[in-house]
């Protein structure tokens, strides 16, 4: 079986699979935990000024261990989609990005 590097994984910003802009829904996963919300909308917001708390859906995990987050943002190139998943997944209280 031949092992194909990471790099050759990523799609050049040429290639873009996604026509913008576009409304794009990211899921963020972390801890139960009071800030959590308003922690991870700040950080949208930082990274897409027109979004606002009415975009985001919150579920909390069976157990109530963890809470998930739909954001639904306004993309407007890769760039800032990138920035913002690499923000999110860079946060300390995350553990998941998809």
């Amino acid at each position: 079986m031949q092992t194909i590097p990471p790099s050759e994984h990523i799609i050049p910003p040429s290639e873009s699979l996604i026509e913008y802009p576009s409304d794009f829904p990211i899921k963020i996963m972390g801890p139960t935990h009071v800030d959590f919300a308003p922690t991870m909308l700040e950080l949208v917001i930082s990274h897409d000024p027109t979004f606002h708390a009415g975009r985001m859906e919150e579920r909390p995990s069976g157990k109530g261990n963890y809470t998930g987050l739909t954001v639904t943002v306004r993309a407007i190139s890769r760039e800032q989609l990138d920035a913002l998943y690499t923000a999110l997944s860079g946060h300390p209280m995350v553990k998941i990005v998809m």
